[in-house]
């Protein structure tokens, strides 16, 4: 085992927030004392020895991000800022005129790329991932460097712990080898609940494959060497050249698809962590409920104090 030389950070994607309903969505209490998703994120980050979160926002949403999230979680932990935005490229380039849309999750986590100098994890920022892959990130990063390989790791999920009862989700199944690094992840953009776990369709219902309970999926949970950014900097014009000539307004650089491109290249492996917690997460309307539900039985149990942070109104 190599030390790392200096404590992981957290990276949360929230540049993204609110897109699918129109509005900061994690402004939409799960707790009883008005908590977040990220609340819960945030708590169990830093239980597992996490001290800074660097949130990646859009900059115009900035006074609303720090009223609704930000100003309660500083005074817990280390809470920095990165923007996403459409015009951080590489120099020579340009924002496609008519172009909205960012540039994706590895664009994302490239606006932190001035504020990290060592180890980090990524998460979503309205994914509810619980303790356990907190911990195992946290703790793979602090004991593992660079050396023959990028030493990369993700947390993986049992399918059958993040499947909704209200429709079908995306999932990345991961492949991996048999000491458990990372072979691929296959996007199954269909994955639907069963009574044993779940299923996928690739041809809109026609015929179905099933997938065991305990099958692994990502669910957006990595930890990175700084390697990752300087990596992922280095191949973005080349993705920006295909893109600019392909599909300009709508064209995404995927935070896997440069981890797929170095382990393809030997220069990087990815251990799967595991976590055996059921993730939860609002991709339906009618999920809400259910992840209140959640939080309210995990604190009942004692895994959160009520009042999460000790500063209830």
């Amino acid at each position: 085992m190599h030390k790392a030389s200096s404590k992981p950070v957290l990276v949360v994607m929230a540049a993204g927030m609110g897109s699918r309903y129109g509005g900061l969505k994690q402004i939409d209490p799960v707790g009883e004392h008005g908590q977040l998703i990220i609340d819960y994120s945030i708590y169990d980050a830093k239980k597992a020895g996490f001290e800074t979160v660097i949130f990646i926002i859009k900059r115009e949403l900035e006074d609303t991000f720090k009223a609704a999230i930000g100003d309660r979680l500083s005074k817990v932990i280390d809470v920095k800022y990165a923007y996403q935005e459409l015009s951080d490229l590489p120099e020579g380039y340009a924002v496609p005129e008519g172009r909205a849309k960012p540039w994706g999750t590895a664009h994302a986590a490239l606006a932190a790329r001035h504020l990290v100098d060592g180890p980090f994890a990524v998460i979503n920022s309205d994914d509810y991932y619980g303790a356990e892959g907190f911990r195992a990130i946290y703790d793979y990063l602090l004991t593992h460097q660079d050396d023959e390989f990028y030493e990369y790791a993700m947390v993986g999920f049992h399918v059958g712990n993040t499947v909704t009862e209200h429709g079908t989700v995306a999932r990345g199944v991961c492949a991996e080898d048999g000491d458990h690094y990372l072979k691929e992840v296959v996007e199954r953009t269909k994955i639907e609940k069963t009574a044993s776990g779940a299923r996928f369709t690739e041809d809109d219902g026609a015929s179905w494959t099933d997938l065991p309970f305990d099958t692994i999926v990502s669910m957006n949970l990595w930890g990175f060497t700084r390697s990752y950014l300087d990596e992922a900097w280095a191949r973005f014009p080349a993705f920006l050249d295909k893109t600019l000539r392909e599909n300009p307004q709508k064209g995404e650089y995927f935070l896997p698809t440069v981890v797929s491109q170095l382990v393809d290249e030997g220069k990087a492996r990815v251990k799967v962590l595991r976590s055996t917690d059921k993730w939860y997460g609002v991709t339906y309307q009618a999920d809400k409920p259910v992840v209140v539900a959640a939080i309210a039985e995990k604190t009942r149990a004692g895994l959160y104090p009520s009042d999460l942070w000790g500063v209830a109104e």
